[in-house]
């Protein structure tokens, strides 16, 4: 006969001790496991090294997000050099105005690391203890395992892993992964293999290309709200240390809902649709859809004129439009 669970009643759990929620303000939890998540040159092993630095030497990462629970870090960077490595990290503490000598960072220099072999899972395990890591950031995923990664039962084991270390050594753990070619809406979705990968999640950073080379920064937490997007911009050069900047002067993309009715609150009498796809410079089927379903929220008002906002007209003024 198998032996029973052990079972406890919910109010003999010990409740869990004050800790702090954020290993980075925002941007990471403490002792999250996730993803920073892009395409191939999205520059996901540079905002990886920037939160690895920031935690090990508590500085804000991207010159904005604070850390809460510094303290030293763990990483293994399979696709770059080591003196690669050491040069990028170089050039954030030059930015910083930090000695690299005192910067408690540490590299992982094996040639290989397989965490489908319980050996190098020992290997690794045994390291944890023996730095006891605030941070460990794995890069990238794909060059981690032999395993089938579109495969659940794969992953998942994987993954299961990856959640004991996390809980054991009580650590924030950044996998660095790639996204697929397609293109979905739900960016956590977009990540390539098992979609168990998502789900796993407790925080995740996604960066997406746009079209004038930035990169759009968007953030996820399971149980916290996410920041707005932000607009990142490689900065290199002779005369500047490499890093990632926060683009100050620009903002991610209004919602086209919002910018409808920006515009509209703009104008003193309504607007067409004509007039509003060209100043929108949006398709004629997308803007419908979005007029559409701010009229059915009452949001905007239709007349024979155009559009407007149902605030800024009301029906004394109406026969201005006729």
């Amino acid at each position: 006969m198998s032996e029973l669970l052990p079972t406890l009643r919910v109010h003999a759990i010990d409740p869990e001790p004050d800790r702090p929620l954020w290993l980075v303000q925002d941007l990471w939890g403490a002792c999250a496991v996730g993803v920073i998540g892009g395409a191939p040159k999205a520059c996901k092993s540079m905002l990886g090294l920037d939160l690895a630095v920031s935690v090990a030497s508590a500085t804000p990462c991207l010159g904005r997000f604070e850390v809460h629970t510094p303290g030293p870090v763990l990483v293994y960077l399979a696709e770059d050099a080591l003196p690669r490595v050491r040069d990028r990290v170089a050039q954030l503490c030059l930015h910083r105005g930090l000695s690299l000598q005192s910067l408690d960072l540490h590299v992982v220099t094996a040639p290989a690391l397989r965490l489908d072999l319980d050996r190098d899972r020992d290997a690794l395990d045994q390291t944890l203890a023996e730095i006891h890591p605030k941070l460990l950031v794995l890069d990238p995923l794909v060059r981690l395992h032999c395993l089938d990664e579109n495969s659940a039962a794969d992953v998942s084991g994987l993954l299961s892993f990856l959640r004991h270390i996390n809980r054991r050594h009580k650590l924030a753990l950044v996998l660095v992964h790639h996204m697929a070619k397609r293109s979905r809406r739900d960016l956590g979705q977009a990540l390539r293999g098992s979609s168990d990968l998502h789900a796993w999640t407790d925080s995740a950073c996604y960066l997406v290309r746009r079209n004038d080379q930035r990169l759009q920064l968007t953030v996820e937490h399971r149980s916290a709200p996410a920041p707005d997007p932000l607009l990142l911009r490689l900065v290199s050069g002779d005369d500047e240390p490499l890093r990632l900047l926060i683009d100050g002067d620009e903002v991610a993309p209004q919602p086209l809902a919002e910018a409808i009715r920006c515009e509209l609150r703009r104008s003193p009498r309504p607007v067409s649709r004509t007039a509003l796809r060209e100043l929108l410079h949006v398709n004629n089927a997308r803007l419908g859809e979005a007029l559409l379903t701010l009229e059915k929220q009452s949001l905007v008002l239709r007349s024979s004129d155009g559009w407007y906002l149902p605030s800024e007209i009301d029906s004394s003024q109406t026969d201005l439009f006729s």
